[in-house]
């Protein structure tokens, strides 16, 4: 079993920036695909971000296109954690932020956190 606590949502303005963490439980994590997903209001969960393990100690990352230059997924496996951090954040990116774990493509996997809300003001 896997728990995934996610934190550093919140409000700010347009053009600002952001920093969400995830933390979470279980012995393999460092083998683990973890990704980012959100949701926006009567909008179905979309895949934001995710980095994955290449083998040994190689990951690869990839985003959304909408996204993409301005978000940057990252990973702490000593501490468990995986990061988003936001830059250039548009109002459209105003959404519930959901963590994962075991992604497959831009498929969820099986363990999901609480989610952190994150709101960009015009």
């Amino acid at each position: 079993q896997v728990q995934l606590v996610e934190s550093g949502g919140g409000l700010v303005q347009a053009g600002g920036s952001l920093r969400l963490s995830c933390a979470a439980s279980g012995r393999t994590f460092s083998r683990s695909n973890m990704a980012w997903f959100r949701q926006a209001p009567e909008k179905e969960r979309e895949f934001v971000a995710a980095i994955r393990w290449g083998g040994g100690i190689t990951y690869y990352a990839d985003y959304a296109d909408s996204v993409k230059g301005r978000f940057t997924i990252s990973r702490d496996n000593a501490k468990n954690t995986v990061y988003l951090q936001m830059n250039g954040l548009k109002p459209e990116d105003t959404a519930v932020y959901y963590c994962n774990s075991g992604v497959i493509a831009t498929m969820p996997g099986d363990f999901w956190g609480q989610g952190t809300q994150v709101t960009v003001s015009s």
